[in-house]
């Protein structure tokens, strides 16, 4: 429970117990437990539909929604799209890229590219009916932090150090087959839409982890929160296709 309790403390601001090991250790072993936090993220978000979309206008219920994402979760994979956002796109060299990203600064390129992405997201949530929209929710979380699980289990770390290293280092050879299980039995029940948006999202989010890969010689903690984003908005555009 004490890998579970640190995954959920990390990847969201719910507060559960006192942690007082948050070594590299612990952060890894946690890794196989993200598609199940993703599920109680998505819960979350289906209930707070279910509840407000009695009485909030459409366009209101869709700002909230991606909003209290946000909120949830603190804004920790924002901030690593932002970051990779600003390297990736910025055409310098990969170490330079490396560099940029790690700066606690976000430049014009985050800032566009997020600004988009949240406008993308709005539309897409504002487009579904209530009840199509709390199935997305539940998945959508659920599957972005899947595709994290893939990248970091798959591929090398680009840096020689980091938090994000803790996590590829430490995960362990069943974080992937637990993570895995634990999205499949959550999804499938839910249908074949479901599993189309989910199936789609996950080729989606490897290809755009694949890319990162291969511009800047590995992955890193920025660019697990770009794919998750990614992913999850893949998840919600395929499932009103």
């Amino acid at each position: 429970m004490q890998d579970f309790f640190t995954g959920l403390q990390f990847l969201t601001r719910i507060r559960i117990v006192e942690q007082t090991d948050w070594s590299l250790e612990r952060f890894g072993s946690s890794v196989k437990y993200f598609t199940l936090i993703g599920a109680i993220i998505g819960l979350i978000l289906a209930g707070l539909n279910y509840i407000l979309s009695q009485f909030l206008p459409q366009h209101v219920l869709a700002a909230v929604i991606v909003m209290s994402e946000i909120i949830i979760t603190g804004g920790l994979h924002c901030d690593g799209f932002m970051d990779t956002a600003d390297g990736i796109f910025s055409g310098r060299s990969r170490e330079r890229m490396l560099e940029i990203m790690k700066d606690s600064r976000v430049g014009a390129n985050g800032v566009v590219a997020f600004g988009l992405l949240l406008l993308l997201k709005y539309s897409v949530i504002f487009d579904m009916t209530p009840t199509m929209l709390t199935t997305a929710l539940v998945i959508m979380p659920i599957v972005g932090r899947l595709t994290m699980v893939i990248s970091i289990t798959s591929f090398p770390y680009a840096r020689p150090d980091g938090m994000g290293k803790a996590f590829a280092e430490y995960a362990g050879r069943n974080a992937l087959f637990v993570a895995a299980i634990t999205a499949l039995v959550i999804i499938i029940p839910l249908g074949l839409q479901a599993m189309i948006s989910a199936g789609v999202a996950i080729m989606f989010g490897l290809a755009a982890a694949r890319y990162f890969a291969k511009v800047l010689g590995g992955l890193t903690g920025d660019t697990y929160g770009a794919v998750t984003e990614l992913t999850e908005l893949i998840t919600l555009l395929v499932f009103v296709i």
